[in-house]
């Protein structure tokens, strides 16, 4: 399934629908002469000077009721400042966006969906808008009043799969525990480059914050305990196709330690893998999720089968005589 226009990022200067504070003043004759940016800053302490230097370069600013897009413009005595306090993208991270979501199950007390590759789940910097959070908070209205609108595991943006989460605060405080008592069974499958000789391997090796690069996480000993348990179904073109399940749930840990081990994911350039069959994402998918419902503690299992490309992918790995789809790992693409 591939992400429709409706999920990409709003620009930071979308927001005519977002109500805006206006602020206005006289300059006084203390501040003759100070910078336009350093004037608005200090009348508008609650903002950053970057982000009302922006504002005022987009227009939002007017002296004398004309527009000024000037930061570093000195203002005079007697000037009349006109503001338009447009919120930051950061105040975009919790607002309700309507957006389609492929829904597995659903009931009173939680939701199971099959997330596009593209999707952010959470808001972060460079993502505060267009994420699943901001779906959550459009499709009910008790998500507003739960922590995080009910999610209560993630899944990277590049990563496709089943993801489950809470409608209700009994039904996040439930699966919140169940998953940190490994009670959430969580199968991955995923291709790598290279073909390992083992055929099942388990990688039990802490993940932690990677002191060189911000952005990635890395195997240290410092860092917090981490399982995976894989086994190679298939290898061919110079990968192989692996079925990993989650013990634990660290940041990027299927990545982290099959990269670690020599194997990172086809297309996962963040961990030293290149993209290939195709793939310009990471190749990797969450194809089965299995728990109790957090209500009523009956056994719930679901499977989601992998996006086209991946599939496609998939057979030229763990099929490449061309027989057709393993009805082991359920390779039949969506649509």
């Amino acid at each position: 399934m591939s992400l429709p226009d409706d999920y990409r990022d709003a620009p930071a200067d979308d927001l005519a629908d977002v109500p805006a504070e206006r602020r206005c003043w006289t300059v006084g004759t203390g501040d003759h002469g100070q910078r336009l940016d350093k004037l608005v800053a200090q009348h508008a302490p609650e903002f950053s000077r970057s982000h009302l230097q922006g504002l005022i370069e987009r227009g939002h600013v007017q002296l004398d009721a004309t527009v000024c897009g000037q930061p570093s413009r000195r203002v005079r005595a007697g000037q009349r400042v006109d503001v338009e306090l447009v919120p930051t993208a950061e105040a975009l991270a919790f607002r309700p966006q309507a957006m389609p979501l492929a829904i597995v199950f659903e009931d009173d007390e939680l939701l199971v969906i099959d997330k596009p590759a593209g999707l952010v789940v959470h808001p972060g910097a460079g993502n505060w808008s267009g994420t699943l959070l901001n779906g959550l908070l459009a499709r009910h209205r008790a998500a507003a009043q739960l922590p995080r609108a009910g999610i209560v595991h993630r899944l990277d943006k590049g990563t496709t799969g089943l993801m489950v989460v809470g409608k209700t605060l009994p039904a996040v405080t439930e699966l919140v525990r169940a998953i940190a008592a490994r009670e959430v069974r969580r199968e991955y499958v995923a291709l790598v480059h290279g073909e390992p000789r083992w055929e099942h391997q388990v990688f039990e090796a802490p993940i932690g914050r990677d002191p060189g690069a911000r952005l990635r996480m890395a195997v240290r000993a410092s860092g917090k305990p981490a399982r995976t348990d894989v086994r190679r179904v298939g290898a061919g073109q110079g990968c192989a196709a692996l079925v990993c399940r989650l013990h634990t749930g660290r940041t990027h840990q299927i990545r982290v330690h099959l990269s670690h081990a020599g194997h990172p994911l086809v297309g996962d350039e963040l961990y030293g893998g290149r993209p290939a069959l195709g793939l310009q994402r990471p190749a990797l998918h969450a194809r089965r999720l299995g728990l109790r419902h957090p209500a009523t503690g009956l056994p719930l299992e679901f499977e989601a089968p992998m996006p086209a490309d991946l599939a496609q992918a998939w057979r030229l790995v763990a099929d490449p005589s061309g027989g057709g789809p393993s009805a082991e790992v359920g390779i039949e693409p969506r649509p």
